[in-house]
């Protein structure tokens, strides 16, 4: 390659490239990589469940360590660990500490005296500026009542990759506002031919999320960590498919940690399943 502007070069010589990495197809694998390495000799662990999640545990300490690309979240209750964990990656890789954690991709974080609260403001702000619209009455229902959606029902949108951007950021949005994940699922399921009685949902939607922009989910700090997973299903709902959308919605303590709804295939008569029912899971961890 040749050498930068500015570097003196009498001999008109050129470099030899040892190594690269942005631009390159394996550039983040061999980034994550790296970072990996280091975690490990600093004493961490990789998750098994998640392979951005690193842990180190020395007696009753706990230090984790949360990756997205370059993007780093590190807490525990050892700040000495932390502090010099911090000087370490400055060393290596000349890192930004931004602090106590306020903003990560796309995510607010709120601190007050019983727990802490996750919110996308910027974020929905953000989408209901993109989506065109000027009237947002606000609207009490994520979707209208007692309305069944059709394939084939209605004239095509004139849009549809309009519709599909904004059913796309709305997935996004399902990260803190558990009360839309039914709500996105349904939409979802027109994003390759949408019409217009779909597009009038998605308007309603919108103004929902324009009247509880402030929403979010909240961690309570517990003193009794029990997991509890509550499961609904609405047997044959889809009048297309006949399929059947299931859901769940887990807490830990007092705080949600995971939530989803989902079309399923749906089943012989005689399997059935019982509808409303919940189920409650007793946790106990370590310590």
């Amino acid at each position: 390659m040749k050498l930068p502007e500015g570097i003196p070069n009498p001999g008109n010589k050129v470099c030899r490239l040892k190594k690269s990495l942005y631009g390159l197809k394996q550039a983040s694998r061999q980034w994550f990589s790296k970072l990996t390495q280091e975690w490990k000799m600093q004493g961490f662990e990789q998750s098994k469940n998640d392979d951005s999640l690193f842990i180190k545990r020395s007696g009753s300490d706990i230090t984790l360590a949360a990756v997205y690309v370059d993007d780093m979240i590190l807490t525990g209750t050892d700040h000495k660990v932390i502090s010099d964990l911090k000087s370490h990656l400055h060393k290596t890789f000349s890192i930004k500490d931004l602090g106590i954690l306020h903003y990560f991709l796309g995510i607010e974080v709120g601190y007050s005296s019983d727990g802490r609260t996750l919110t996308q403001g910027k974020f929905t702000n953000e989408l209901l500026h993109d989506s065109g619209l000027e009237d947002f009455k606000p609207v009490a229902t994520p979707l209208p009542l007692h309305l069944k959606f059709s394939l084939d029902e209605g004239e095509l949108f004139a849009e549809p990759e309009k519709y599909r951007c904004l059913v796309g950021k709305l997935h996004f949005l399902v990260n803190t506002r558990p009360d839309l994940a039914y709500t996105v699922q349904t939409l979802s399921q027109f994003m390759h031919q949408p019409r217009q009685p779909h597009y009038d949902a998605l308007v309603h939607t919108l103004r929902y999320i324009a009247a509880t922009a402030g929403q979010g989910r909240k961690w309570k700090g517990s003193d009794e960590l029990k997991l509890q997973a509550f499961s609904d299903s609405d047997w044959a709902s889809c009048p297309d498919t006949r399929r059947s959308v299931t859901g769940y919605f887990m807490m830990l303590g007092n705080s949600p940690i995971s939530w989803k709804s989902k079309e399923q295939p749906t089943v012989s008569h005689h399997l059935k399943p019982n509808i409303g029912r919940w189920l409650l899971l007793p946790l106990k961890l370590p310590g």
